[in-house]
């Protein structure tokens, strides 16, 4: 029950009980994650406390709840959980959603889903919940579960209440090699981390993606010429091209982390190269370079040219002052 993230997630904890005392719920919440191992379990408490007629927040209170093992068998008609279907979440599965969310609740008087990897919404998909949460019904409450806010469109953070999970007091990937880091971090489902651990293609990728970044950050423009067709050999179509600029932004992240004296996350094993990149640039220039990964990659959920994508990324970077 939400009473066992007392201790771990204190000021959310705090905020989610004011809010029900206050009657202030709102019809949709997106929650941070920052690296914390149990958010999806943290969602599902939180559906459990929401939906329970009394609100309670330990189990104690109510003893074996049919209700509350119900919602974690799975069977329990009115919590939907979603989760991306291979790399994307698609349209199809938010329409299924809505069409099952338009029947009257026949528990109680909540329907609640969760979004589990909101970044992974295409560009289909993001329209329908964003239309869903600009015409809130009541009684229907969403929980959207995301690394970051800034990997979601604003216009869906801005109908949202924002809470951020306090990450845990040690970094779960510490003991893992690079590959397994990457792994976990990029894939939501056991079987699509088992597919990426097992393939040599794999360890390719990422070898390909660390060297494109740091020929980039010594040769600049002549990356266009030398680097992007091999490159887009290696990270062909629109998914593998996500995936690769979510990678962009942890290396750059590494980097900043070394400039402020923080540990490096990911990509340990290239910290001379990290350390290279950091004394050629600024905080600011780093801070700027993720940035602009970003907004391109919210391009790759349209039917962007990879090429000329490949180019806007080599002019915008090199626009950055360092």
């Amino acid at each position: 029950m939400l009473d066992d993230f007392q201790i771990d997630q204190p000021i959310v904890y705090k905020t989610l009980l004011n809010a029900i005392q206050k009657n202030t719920i709102t019809h949709a919440y997106l929650i941070e994650l920052n690296g914390y191992s149990k958010g999806l379990d943290f969602a599902k408490t939180f559906a459990k406390y929401l939906l329970c007629p009394h609100h309670y927040t330990n189990a104690l209170n109510c003893k074996e709840c049919y209700q509350c093992k119900t919602i974690d068998d799975g069977n329990f008609l009115e919590l939907k959980i979603i989760q991306p279907d291979g790399q994307w979440i698609k349209k199809e599965q938010l329409e299924e959603l809505q069409q099952e969310f338009n029947r009257k609740a026949l528990v109680g008087n909540q329907k609640i889903y969760i979004i589990d990897g909101a970044d992974k919404l295409n560009t289909y998909s993001a329209n329908s919940i964003l239309k869903f949460l600009e015409e809130p019904v009541p009684g229907i409450i969403a929980i959207l579960l995301v690394e970051n806010a800034y990997q979601v469109m604003n216009t869906i953070v801005s109908r949202c209440q924002v809470l951020s999970l306090k990450k845990e007091n040690y970094t779960i990937n510490s003991d893992f090699s690079l590959k397994k880091r990457l792994a976990y971090y990029s894939f939501h489902t056991l079987e699509d981390i088992e597919n990426f651990l097992q393939t040599e293609e794999s360890d390719q990728k990422i070898e390909c993606m660390v060297e494109y970044l740091n020929y980039f950050e010594k040769k600049g423009y002549q990356t266009i010429i030398y680097k992007n067709k091999a490159f887009l050999e290696t990270f062909p179509d629109k998914n593998s091209l996500y995936l690769v600029f979510n990678w962009f932004i942890l290396y750059y992240k590494d980097v900043l982390n070394y400039q402020l004296g923080k540990k490096i996350d990911y990509f340990k094993e290239y910290e001379n190269s990290i350390m290279e990149i950091a004394k050629e640039n600024t905080i600011l220039s780093i801070s700027q370079k993720i940035e602009r990964i970003l907004e391109l990659s919210e391009k790759i959920k349209y039917n962007v040219n990879a090429t000329m994508l490949m180019d806007k990324l080599v002019i915008d970077l090199m626009e950055v002052k360092k």
